[in-house]
């Protein structure tokens, strides 16, 4: 018989300075199974205080050397992440300071893709620009403007989207009209508005966060604001019926940190110097320590950027292919940011970066998506 979720596992009290605390997903009231490999999740920390990291990984496994987020300055900060799952389908999570925690799921990943959604990869694509610079209709201007929601029907815009997906893999960002966002939700056209945020920006700055976001009504999907806010969403892939040609599935890998332009142990092309401003480079993943196979098509990465002053974007691609119009991250104060992205493997599974200004680039990966 089911019963609720117990609030010991899954509610207070906060998390303390350098603790760690595991949570059964299996076990919340978000009806997940205990057969899933990895979980699609959106982190948010509420710290009283500068905040120096929190990681989160399998339960089960040693505490590895990557971070999830960051919020040096103590604000509100989301960011999302592919977990796997551990012993008994719980994660573990570590926070350097004292934190409130608050975890959303949006998606889990089944080790049978024949019956279930399997990844595609998709050119990174812009979708949606309210500010404009070309876009109109569903998918241009207006703004959002406090308390409203808007629809937004992605397999009608000019991203070639499958009309078989069932989620997207977006990258959201916003650019707040005022001086906070509370939040941004995202969820499936045609649904109740749940209660989970995407994003949150208190103190107006541009933020962005990854999102898996499942297909409502039409393929269409809702966006909620709280504020006055421009909003842009990048595609990187899709997800639909397994089985198909292209189709990939997740493999969960113990999460390990692919590059550190800072130096800390890497070097060559894995380590420094540090990213300049207008240059891109290219970071052959498989030929990492972290044992990534060449057949990877796909890698479910973290990249935290480190950058001396303002940094207008950074974008990430398949190596070999045009820069394309997106963007995973900006960091115009020059605060550490972080953000989860699924990024397409390019010649010899190598994947592109390039940023607008100076900075020290950090990715770890947590599992990449092969046939």
């Amino acid at each position: 018989m089911w019963a609720p979720a117990s609030p010991i596992l899954f509610g207070a009290p906060s998390l303390t300075a350098r603790s760690r605390r595991t949570f059964p997903i299996p076990s919340s009231s978000c009806g997940i199974p205990s057969t899933a490999q990895a979980y699609s999740l959106n982190v948010t920390v509420v710290p009283p205080a500068p905040l120096t990291y929190l990681s989160i990984w399998p339960t089960g496994e040693a505490q590895p050397l990557v971070s999830t987020l960051n919020s040096f300055d103590g604000r509100v900060v989301a960011n999302a992440a592919i977990v796997p799952a551990g012993a008994n389908g719980s994660v573990d999570v570590y926070a350097s300071d004292n934190t409130d925690v608050v975890i959303d799921i949006n998606g889990y990943f089944d080790p049978d893709i024949s019956s279930t959604a399997a990844f595609y990869p998709d050119t990174p694509c812009r979708l949606v620009d309210t500010r404009g610079y070309g876009f109109t209709g569903p998918f241009g201007p207006p703004n959002m403007v406090f308390g409203a929601t808007r629809t937004f029907p992605l397999l009608s815009s000019s991203c070639g989207i499958a009309s078989t997906a069932t989620a997207y893999s977006l990258n959201a960002t916003v650019v707040p009209h005022a001086e906070d966002l509370d939040y941004l939700s995202l969820w499936p056209a045609g649904q109740a508005q749940p209660f989970v945020s995407t994003l949150n920006s208190f103190d107006g700055r541009v933020v962005a966060n990854a999102a898996i976001v499942p297909a409502g009504n039409d393929g269409a999907i809702n966006a909620f604001v709280t504020d006055n806010t421009d909003m842009i969403f990048d595609l990187n892939g899709h997800f639909g019926p397994g089985g198909a040609s292209g189709a990939l599935q997740l493999h969960p890998v113990s999460p390990c940190r692919v590059v550190d332009t800072r130096g800390y142990g890497f070097s060559g092309a894995f380590g420094p110097p540090s990213l300049t401003g207008g240059a891109s480079r290219s970071f052959p993943i498989p030929a990492s320590s972290c044992g990534i196979p060449s057949n990877a098509k796909a890698y479910a990465l973290n990249v935290t950027v480190v950058p001396t002053g303002f940094l207008g974007y950074l974008t990430t691609w398949p190596t070999g292919q045009p820069q394309p119009y997106v963007s995973t991250l900006n960091s115009y104060t020059g605060t550490v940011v972080a953000n989860a992205a699924i990024v397409p493997a390019g010649t010899d599974g190598a994947i592109g970066v390039f940023v607008t200004d100076k900075t020290d680039l950090i990715i770890d990966i947590n599992g990449y998506l092969a046939p």
